[in-house]
């Protein structure tokens, strides 16, 4: 059963990343304690699955075995050049070899920086697709286009392109984007993440354990292999 609103904390930033001046900086351990079960270990907290429209579009955003016992945590920037690297290098080795394996569930933690004119538009977007669970298709089109969308005047007329290629009902999508629905969400987790000092994108987290990534570059599968065998679950299934 998914739980709703995600709470995560992060720290500060390293190379390979998109931050509020694209400066690299060192890598960052946590400097508050790590994510428990039932907070950001469980990535989501609450005992009730609600319905509210931040409710769906926040499970919208989590892919994965309900049962993984490790999580990835993503905060991200559809517009960031740094995220896409990651996300056209690595991510789909990320979902075909821990996703689809069970091993890991995945949720994405918007960080819309502010000189990226058109993060903010993409990442509503993208979440009010969520709405309708379609969060994963938009962000896969998101990404695929950023060099079409990342400077336009217009992005919108793109986005609602995606948006009906991934099936969803867009008199319901329209709404939501117009009336910014899914705002508040989104606020919600950039405020999370400049409250723990996060300061470019893209940023993981493993849950358990609370490790800190920052960069294109970062290590993740020995971190999500370091966690899997701390929690027994590296060879549950092949």
């Amino acid at each position: 059963m998914r739980h709703t609103f995600l709470r995560i904390l992060l720290v500060s930033s390293i190379a390979a990343a998109c931050s509020r001046g694209d400066a690299a900086q060192r890598d960052a351990k946590p400097s508050t304690p790590a994510p428990t079960p039932g907070t950001a270990g469980g990535a989501l907290a609450g005992s009730v699955v609600r319905d509210s429209i931040s409710d769906r579009a926040d499970r919208g955003r989590i892919t994965g075995d309900a049962n993984a016992k490790v999580w990835l945590i993503m905060a991200s920037d559809f517009q960031c050049p740094f995220c896409k690297q990651w996300h056209d290098v690595a991510f789909q080795g990320i979902v075909q070899d821990y996703v689809q394996k069970g091993k890991i569930q995945v949720a994405f933690l918007n960080f819309p920086l502010g000189q990226h004119q058109n993060a903010l538009p993409a990442a509503e977007a993208a979440m009010c697709a969520g709405v309708q669970n379609k969060f994963w298709p938009l962000h896969e089109g998101l990404f695929a286009t950023q060099t079409k969308w990342d400077t336009s005047k217009t992005p919108t007329r793109l986005f609602d392109s995606l948006a009906t290629a991934a099936g969803a009902n867009m008199t319901v999508y329209k709404e939501c984007v117009a009336k910014h629905l899914t705002l508040p969400l989104i606020e919600a987790d950039r405020d999370r993440a400049r409250q723990q000092g996060a300061q470019s994108t893209p940023t993981f987290i493993i849950v358990p354990g609370g490790q800190v990534l920052t960069g294109a570059d970062a290590n993740l599968r020995g971190a999500l292999d370091a966690a899997l065998a701390k929690v027994g679950a590296s060879s549950k299934k092949p």
